[in-house]
């Protein structure tokens, strides 16, 4: 009862003329730079943290701005990834799967409206689950140390070869060239150069925004470049602008089941969105068996990713707030802007500053519900992108793409290394290579390797830290289900 008088609290402060304009410029903001590939939701937050600061806004009020953009943001990612077959970001990665197939079926319209409804389903499960269960499931994170982190992350690995059972060889192949591309640069340890060519250039690795835009965006130009011809178009936008009511209820139950997926790996520090929809599309794709046709416009490929990212951006700022650790990239930053208004987030903070923390949870509910009256109206806006001529789709493609890069380090040097990359994204699609697990595997395995020496570092050199607690032992077994089932499936098919 308490909980729910707090909740109304946040609401008055949500739903003031103030705070509704600002949530409402947030979410406009937030969706415009989720559609532009390679910027993501931390540039977009990173920022408006000093515009909100000059303004003088007060810090409720500094969260509600950043939190809509930050939603803003996973919701527009969808975009672009759906009808050009470009990742806004990470998270996005799993909704190419099956979003571009529906798009290039000239259902776009149905997919963008039922990736909105669906992400909206997922942030509502996480909203609520963040007013019933926070401070208890911030308890519950703190028992994921740095083996339990690689423990899972091995988990993820091993479950990318269930993306694509007609090819599971490649799948993983392309999962481990991943890892390999996440070990170039310094050894942030020893200071070893790995895999440099004694370049200076990729001495930071090679940056997120450059594999992602290269993999995806210039292969995907030279891809449009073979197929097409005399300016015509690949992809065009017919039929239905909105999903039906028997679609929704077909994706019904993976909505639910994503929405507490999503959240649960929302709440988990460093999990995050990424590989929330990663896990959310593999559990579904499991569960589908022969009746699933994921990779070619299934429904239920498309909603589990979109609703698991809509889950893990709310679920993240469940440890943000409750704990003081970030959940994610975006929620780190978020905490940058609470320590500009000297307020530190952990337990204390729902008793000393409950305006603050309630007005941000009933925040998310109001962002939600303009997300979604502002976004499907504007599928038909959306899919025009479509009815762009290759001559001129194609050089705007290359100019964002180009300007995404060249923001990170203003070096011509990336914009190479991103023709390079895209010339094997090319080469590799050509041989019918996922790029998905290669782009998985370069995101978790920094991840790995960190948790990984965390481990290391607390047990002395002693492997036995990563088989010695309950969730361990019991993430190995679900690792060495993994590798067994298809071997089963083989012998059984025998």
């Amino acid at each position: 009862m308490e909980t729910l008088t707090y909740l109304g609290q946040g609401f008055g402060v949500a739903l003031s003329p103030y705070n509704l304009v600002t949530a409402l410029l947030g979410t406009l903001i937030g969706t415009v730079v989720g559609l532009l590939p390679g910027i993501g939701p931390i540039n977009g937050v990173a920022l408006l943290i000093p515009v909100a600061y000059a303004l003088g806004m007060p810090p409720e009020s500094a969260l509600i701005l950043l939190a809509a953009v930050y939603l803003g943001c996973e919701y527009g990612g969808r975009i672009s990834s759906i009808l050009l077959n470009i990742p806004g970001e990470a998270s996005t990665v799993m909704t190419t799967l099956d979003g571009y197939p529906m798009a290039r079926k000239g259902m776009a319209g149905v997919a963008l409206s039922l990736s909105a409804w669906s992400s909206f389903i997922g942030a509502f499960i996480a909203t609520c689950g963040m007013v019933l269960f926070a401070p208890l499931l911030a308890r519950w994170a703190i028992a994921f140390g740095p083996a339990e982190y690689f423990v899972l992350m091995v988990l993820a690995i091993v479950a990318l070869s269930g993306l694509a059972n007609e090819r599971p060889l490649k799948t993983l192949l392309a999962a481990l060239l991943g890892l390999f591309l996440s070990s170039v640069g310094i050894d942030a340890n020893s200071g070893v150069y790995r895999f440099t060519f004694d370049s200076l250039h990729v001495a930071d690795g090679i940056q997120f925004v450059v594999l992602v835009l290269g993999l995806f965006s210039v292969s995907e130009i030279l891809l449009m470049l073979e197929k097409t011809h005399g300016g015509h178009r690949m992809v065009e936008a017919t039929g239905r602008m909105l999903f039906s009511a028997r679609e929704a209820a077909a994706v019904f139950g993976v909505n639910l089941r994503c929405g507490v997926l999503g959240f649960f790996m929302g709440v988990l520090p460093g999990a995050g969105a990424t590989l929330a929809s990663a896990v959310a599309y593999m559990s579904e794709k499991r569960l589908a068996g022969d009746s699933g046709t994921f990779g070619q416009g299934d429904l239920r490929g498309l909603a589990a990713p979109e609703t698991a990212i809509g889950g893990a951006a709310c679920g993240a700022m469940v440890p943000m707030l409750t704990l003081g650790v970030p959940g994610s990239g975006t929620t780190a930053v978020m905490i940058g802007a609470l320590s500009l208004y000297n307020i530190t987030p952990g337990p204390l903070l729902f008793q000393e500053q409950p305006q603050v923390v309630w007005g941000l949870i009933a925040s998310l509910f109001v962002a939600n519900v303009m997300l979604l009256i502002l976004n499907v109206p504007m599928v038909r806006v959306f899919t025009r992108i479509l009815a762009v001529p290759n001559w001129a789709l194609v050089p705007a493609i290359a100019i964002i793409t180009a300007i995404g890069v060249y923001a990170v380090h203003a070096t011509t040097f990336d914009l190479v290394l991103m023709v390079a990359i895209g010339v094997l994204g090319y080469v590799l699609r050509k041989l019918d290579f996922p790029l998905s697990p290669l782009l998985l595997g370069f995101i978790l395995g920094g991840l790995m390797e960190q948790n990984l020496r965390r481990a290391l570092s607390i047990s002395d050199g002693e492997l036995a830290i990563l088989w010695s607690s309950p969730i361990t032992m019991a993430t190995w077994g679900l690792v060495a289900a993994m590798l067994a089932l298809p071997l089963w499936r083989a012998w059984r098919k025998r």
